[in-house]
């Protein structure tokens, strides 16, 4: 049976960490970064974070079948 593929796209979106958890860039950061946007917002949405247990176990399973980033 051949091997299963990991999705390109989650590749360069996503980063699963060996606790299990799955780092993410925030969003909303990109466009109009230089104006319309408030210093709070700019600020929150600096970074990254860490998606939800519920959510990483959907991404883990469907995303990365070996689990290997």
């Amino acid at each position: 049976m051949p091997k299963m593929k990991t999705r390109s796209a989650a590749k360069k979106r996503f980063q699963v960490k060996k606790s299990g958890k799955v780092k993410h860039a925030k969003a909303y950061a990109k466009h109009h970064f230089t104006f319309s946007k408030t210093a709070n917002n700019d600020r929150r949405n600096r970074g990254t974070g860490h998606l939800r247990d519920m959510d990483a176990k959907k991404v883990i399973k469907e995303l990365f079948p070996y689990r290997a980033n």
